[in-house]
């Protein structure tokens, strides 16, 4: 079994629309770095993209001073590499319930970051954090092991 120790990426910021783009540039390196292609790293930048929106505009309610914690984990195993995304707020009030897709026949601007993001990761799950206070949403999206050749 091929196994290397997990490389590991945390950023703490502030729920600022214009620091947003420190984390689509990690999540994209991070992704490159898991040996994914152009196109599945530009995909994890924009599920990142709407991870993070999503905090913003609809957990902190466009406030610039809630706290979020990102850390990105490149986890190598069996000659596949997985890029683990783990995004923490503390964002109150919040139903874990109510966060899900809009139909996809309402034609309206908006609401579709769920819907991206469960379509170009692996899994999605959220849960409150351990301290009570807050979401935590973890996404992966792994690489396909290389076909073997006798």
């Amino acid at each position: 079994m091929d196994v290397m120790d997990p490389a590991e990426i945390t950023i703490q910021l502030k729920s600022k629309p214009e620091l947003v783009c420190i984390v689509r540039s990690a999540a994209e390196t991070a992704a490159l770095a898991c040996k994914m292609d152009p196109k599945a790293a530009g995909q994890v930048k924009l599920a990142v993209t709407e991870a993070l929106a999503n905090v913003m505009n609809h957990g902190y309610k466009g406030a610039v001073d809630g706290p979020i914690w990102v850390k990105l984990t490149i986890e190598e195993k069996d000659n596949r590499c997985g890029l683990h995304i783990q995004i923490e707020d503390e964002c109150q009030g919040v139903d874990l319930s109510k966060i899900k897709s809009r139909p996809l026949d309402e034609v309206r601007p908006g609401g579709l970051g769920v819907h991206i993001m469960q379509q170009i990761m692996d899994t999605v799950e959220y849960q409150q954090r351990p301290a009570g206070r807050g979401i935590c949403l973890r996404m992966s999206k792994y690489t396909e092991a290389p076909e073997q050749t006798d």
